[in-house]
């Protein structure tokens, strides 16, 4: 059953470039054609920007790859829980010590569980406000009203701090810190996405949506 949910990593990685790629220009990866013979039918700027973009997300694959399957890892290096299991998204784990963004450093880890199984399906950086420039080419953005989260990675939505309990509602965890309104930005690596490579949802996810 492990099987059924995990990549297998060596093949993912290797396959990386290629397949993002493909994925940020809208084609299947095909066999490339003789230089002199090649027509993408795409702009010269549209087919920089994927191979750009299919860079830094090999980049980022290779970064994240000790915790594709593994978060214990995750949690060793200062990953702790923030969300239980989103619908359609995923348990979000959240390294506090990560600010800004860097394509090798998600401050958030998106799992999802089957059984004792976690396999990670996406990375996602915050903001408070949508970037002027886009961090990676044709970013797209989610949102993620203000908040109470507490220590067990359950929440309550809230407009300030002051109205955060100092126990879960739901569990009587202990409070764990708020956040205002974000700007969310998800970047599924790990786990395929029909919806797109930056949505903030998945319908892939929905046989873990009860983990």
């Amino acid at each position: 059953m492990r099987r059924a949910i995990l990549i297998t990593l060596a093949a993912a990685i290797l396959a990386a470039t290629g397949w993002a790629a493909s994925w940020a220009l809208g084609t299947e990866p095909a066999h490339p054609a003789p230089a002199a013979h090649q027509h993408s039918g795409q702009p010269a700027a549209a087919i920089t920007d994927s191979r750009g973009l299919a860079a830094r997300l090999a980049q980022a694959r290779l970064a994240t790859a000790r915790y594709a399957t593994d978060l214990h890892a995750a949690k060793a290096d200062g990953y702790q829980i923030i969300t239980r299991m989103i619908p359609d998204m995923g348990w979000h784990y959240l390294n506090p010590t990560i600010q800004g963004f860097d394509v090798t450093r998600p401050p958030i880890l998106v799992y999802e569980r089957h059984g004792r199984s976690w396999q990670l399906g996406a990375l996602e950086w915050v903001f408070t406000e949508k970037p002027a420039t886009p961090p990676l080419p044709g970013a797209t953005y989610g949102s993620f009203g203000a908040a109470c989260h507490y220590k067990d990675g359950t929440f309550v939505f809230a407009a300030a701090q002051d109205q955060c309990a100092t126990r879960s509602p739901q569990t009587g965890a202990a409070f764990n810190f708020w956040h205002p309104d974000l700007v969310a930005l998800h970047v599924w690596v790990w786990y395929p996405n029909p919806a797109g490579l930056y949505s903030g949802t998945n319908p892939y996810i929905q046989p873990f949506n009860r983990g």
